[in-house]
């Protein structure tokens, strides 16, 4: 089976820092995989390459066109997500004093000759927001007269709007009470089922082995290692996190 996204031996220095330290990672359709380590590990810095924030100085990303594997440079994170990589951030990046259609757009608005066309992006957004199941009081309400979960559901919605394949999520329940915390895991499986590939950052080891197929582990800027969750155990990552290797 041909994986959706696969890095190979990326490396990143910043002055003398060795951020990322040939990183090899792949991601398949339908597939949620994690990734985990304590902060400083190089999670962040490696979405960030995935995202088009930062280009790698070694290795190459590549991405299914087809039938085929593609090697992709990303000069922008628009150029990321014109080829369907969309990064749900931990802080949301939500405008606060827009409503929810203003944020589902935001960026790349729909426009007729001189002026936005309104009803047409108020229409895909009900449309995108419903898919996820979000339980929102009006489409038009300042978003930061929202709950957490139902951020994280614009969110969501803004990134399906625009035909993501991979789907890249930064904590996203944290912050959350336990009965958003539900809606937004079983939002993660739901997706999962229509197809897409979800890289999921935690620093929750029961969420991630609640909703993970894979769990890599990164210490230091390198993979230490990566299991399948329903044949690892807590223990066994934790272990790996500390220790920065694999037993057995």
């Amino acid at each position: 089976m041909m994986p959706l996204l696969r890095a190979e031996e990326i490396s990143l220095r910043f002055g003398g820092l060795q951020a990322l330290d040939r990183v090899s990672f792949d991601l398949y359709e339908g597939e949620v995989h994690s990734l985990v380590g304590h902060n400083g590990a190089g999670k962040t810095t490696f979405i960030r390459v995935l995202s088009g924030v930062y280009a790698p100085q070694e290795g190459r990303l590549l991405l299914r066109v087809g039938q085929k594997l593609r090697e992709v440079r990303f000069a922008s994170p628009r150029d990321a997500q014109r080829h369907g990589i969309e990064t749900i951030h931990q802080n949301l990046a939500l405008a606060d004093n827009l409503d929810a259609v203003a944020n589902v757009f935001l960026g790349r608005e729909r426009a007729r000759r001189f002026s936005l066309d309104e009803e047409a992006m108020e229409a895909e957004a009900r449309k995108v927001l419903e898919r996820v199941g979000a339980r929102l009081p009006s489409l038009r309400v300042p978003v930061h007269r929202l709950s957490g979960g139902q951020r994280q559901a614009v969110a969501i919605a803004r990134a399906l709007l625009f035909r993501a394949r991979v789907l890249i999520m930064d904590e996203p329940t944290a912050a959350l009470g336990p009965g958003e915390t539900a809606r937004v895991k079983a939002l993660i499986r739901s997706l999962r089922e229509e197809g897409l590939g979800i890289i999921l950052i935690s620093h929750d080891l029961h969420d991630v082995f609640n909703l993970s197929d894979r769990i890599t582990v990164m210490k230091g800027g390198r993979v230490v290692g990566t299991v399948r969750a329903r044949e690892s155990s807590q223990e066994e990552v934790l272990g790996m996190i500390l220790a920065g290797e694999r037993k057995g």
